[in-house]
């Protein structure tokens, strides 16, 4: 299934994608796409009623609705550092030999076409295309990488935007640089693991302004999803709905020579396999 959030900001309701210009309504069947749907169950128990519904035609068009992000604010917004090798080699930095972890605010996360706000005092915000993996039920202490499969809900298209001035030179803090308002767009929508034939061989894509920046594939991740969760799992609990960005490929504002950052007014748009399209426009502080 592809799950969906549909409506204005904060008020989105849940939905599935049934084709490319309509989906299922849920909310009948579930209050949202939070903690407690993923924890409990929810993506088994709603497939037979979905499945009904498209049978049925019970679909409605979407029309200019606003999507928002696929899933509810999560307990917590993970992220991996430098998990391509070719975009360690451009930002200068050693391959890392195991997962670098920081982590995000949770109200970073907005819909794939939301605006984007540069923070503040900021001059190098910049872009990341990264597939994001949206965890299942709570989980710690996993006992093998294979044991990760069952415990990831789905996957994501997300922009892990970043304001580097701020992660770098403020302390050596990443969160700083990682957490303003607005600086985790995601979706369309969640894919469940069986609408992925392969997660470790997704094209990747990012443009701005129409100009190609970012072209990758998730194959040539130093870690894979399934090692990321695993490895988590040994350091902190991974809770139902939580989101794990896994890193972008090479193609980033600071990697270009001279580096190249985002202003208002610029357009990014991206993609990965399988998980869609987004586009979002950059505006001022406010």
């Amino acid at each position: 299934m592809l799950l969906m959030r549909i409506g204005a900001p904060g008020a989105e309701k849940p939905a599935v994608r049934a084709s490319e210009s309509h989906y299922v309504d849920v909310s009948d069947l579930v209050t949202d796409f939070d903690e407690a749907f993923f924890g409990n169950g929810g993506i088994e128990r709603i497939a037979g009623p979905v499945g009904e519904r498209i049978a049925g035609g019970d679909v409605r068009p979407f029309g200019d609705q606003r999507i928002g992000a696929p899933i509810a604010r999560p307990h917590q917004l993970l992220c991996i550092g430098l998990n391509y090798s070719d975009h360690a080699a451009e930002t200068g930095a050693a391959v890392p030999t195991e997962p670098i972890l920081f982590n995000k605010s949770p109200n970073t996360l907005i819909g794939p076409n939301d605006d984007v706000r540069i923070p503040r005092g900021a001059t190098t915000t910049d872009w990341e295309v990264e597939l994001g993996i949206v965890i299942g039920r709570r989980t710690s202490y996993l006992d093998s990488v294979d044991d990760a499969r069952d415990v990831i809900a789905g996957y994501v298209l997300v922009n892990d935007v970043s304001e580097r001035e701020f992660q770098m030179e403020r302390g050596g803090q990443w969160v700083k640089g990682k957490s303003a308002e607005t600086f985790n767009p995601a979706g369309p929508w969640l894919a469940t693991p069986d609408e992925i034939p392969d997660v470790n061989d997704l094209d990747m894509w990012l443009d701005v302004n129409g100009v190609r920046r970012q072209t990758g594939n998730t194959r040539t991740m130093i870690f894979d999803p399934y090692f990321v969760v695993h490895h988590l799992s040994q350091f902190l609990v991974l809770e139902p709905g939580d989101l794990i960005n896994t890193g972008t490929p090479p193609g980033v504002g600071l990697g270009m020579r001279p580096p190249v950052y985002l202003a208002a007014g610029d357009v990014m748009t991206l993609g990965i396999e399988r998980l869609g399209s987004a586009r979002q426009t950059v505006v001022g502080p406010r």
